[in-house]
């Protein structure tokens, strides 16, 4: 397969087919700045070129799906893999780039590819894409790259990646659940009062008698929802834009969200732990790398995942800096568990600080498991409950009337 020429501003992306000297078809796609140059490369490379056109765009103008982190995960890994078994980095970046299904995942490994060799150090190359790579992975890669060891650096990386993608999406389990199905309650039940609900009315209206108290209040319910629905609608979608814009704009917003998200039962229990899971896993990989304790802190804070933690983790770096034991910054900051503090304190004694916050880590991350499977099983019934109370409330007050006919009769 051609290797892609050195991408130029006026760089175009082309697909093309061939044959090469064993008479094999083979394709691929390459940038190059036209169609001759194309060819021309290709057959130094021993290949004839039997269709080379430009690369079609995908529809409505996009670049395909946009990259997630799982999708940085698993290149740390790739990449960590492939430099363990001896692949050249360049090599590596080729074939990794090459195989991704993500166009924009391929546009980004091979700008980094491009930027690696022409002689720039990874790291600088990972620094142009601070979208996709923080200021914790560029790190690692340096410190990887200055002591020799950039494919067991690159292996923490990926194992870093994978445990705290993992622990996101145990959070997002948490709280998706009841809000996907409070979502449906609020559906149906907008469908129970502005379709079901007038046809009852109607028919009691040839009753002649006064409705029960709970039936009233129903169908005034359903003549407002009648009436204003496009109200309630804007009202959520301002009430919604408004929580998104405040919660990106204003710090203090998001401190008193983190903070009060921390006191919601159970679900606080798991976004504390979290915080805590995370907290020990960053600070385990980057002091395993030989990062400095100080400056470690700095990446440490923004991994913790909430406001809250990133303050106090951001006062410890300061306490450290001047010679305070971390184990007694940690125990002044009042948020970390004894258990915690003490195997910091046990690891810094001995001189094992990584591995100790790594078993803590693993700690925390089992019991965020564990309590995330717990809330599942604790809210089925609750919703079900919900469910039946606001469904069940709404056919019961429409029929209501009818009963109440039916002993008189």
């Amino acid at each position: 397969m051609a290797t892609a020429t050195a991408a130029t501003p006026q760089a175009t992306v082309f697909v093309w087919e061939g044959v090469d000297r064993k008479g094999t078809r083979v394709k691929g796609e390459a940038q190059a700045s036209n169609e001759i140059l194309l060819k021309a490369d290709l057959r130094r490379q021993g290949i004839n070129p039997l269709k080379v056109k430009k690369k079609p765009k995908p529809l409505f103008g996009g670049k395909g799906k946009k990259i997630i982190p799982k999708d940085i995960a698993v290149f740390s890994r790739q990449l960590a893999t492939m430099m363990t078994a001896g692949v050249p980095l360049v090599q590596a970046f080729e074939i990794i780039g090459r195989g991704h299904e993500k166009p924009l995942m391929q546009e980004l490994i091979m700008n980094i590819k491009n930027d690696v060799e022409s002689g720039t150090a990874l790291s600088h190359s990972l620094e142009k894409h601070p979208k996709y790579f923080d200021d914790l992975f560029c790190n690692l890669v340096d410190a990887g790259e200055q002591s020799g060891a950039l494919e067991t650096l690159l292996d923490k990386i990926a194992t870093y990646k994978e445990k705290t993608e993992e622990l996101k999406g145990k959070v997002k389990k948490a709280l998706f659940y009841p809000t996907a199905v409070l979502v449906v309650a609020f559906v149906v039940s907008g469908i129970l009062l502005l379709f079901v609900v007038p046809q009852f009315q109607e028919l009691f209206q040839g009753f002649g008698a006064d409705l029960p108290a709970f039936t009233q209040m129903v169908i005034n319910l359903s003549e407002f929802m009648q009436n204003y629905w496009w109200l309630v609608m804007l009202g959520i979608g301002i009430t919604v834009f408004a929580f998104v814009n405040a919660k990106q704009r204003s710090a203090a917003f998001r401190r008193g969200l983190d903070k009060f998200s921390l006191k919601i039962p159970v679900v606080g229990q798991i976004l504390e732990k979290s915080a805590i899971a995370r907290f020990a896993r960053t600070l385990s990989t980057m002091f395993a790398a030989g990062v400095p304790l100080v400056e470690a802190m700095e990446s440490v804070a923004g991994a913790t995942g909430n406001a809250i933690y990133q303050e106090a983790t951001l006062r410890m770096k300061d306490e450290v800096a001047t010679g305070t034991q971390l184990q007694q910054s940690m125990r002044s900051t009042g948020l970390f568990p004894n258990m915690v503090v003490q195997m910091v304190a046990i690891g810094e004694e001995s001189g094992s600080l990584d591995e100790m916050l790594g078993k803590v880590a693993d700690f925390y991350e089992q019991e965020v498991d564990n309590l995330v499977d717990g809330l599942s099983s604790l809210l089925e019934p609750l919703i079900m409950a919900i469910l039946g109370v606001v469904v069940g409330g709404l056919v019961i007050a429409m029929y209501l009337p009818i009963f109440k006919l039916g002993a008189v009769v």
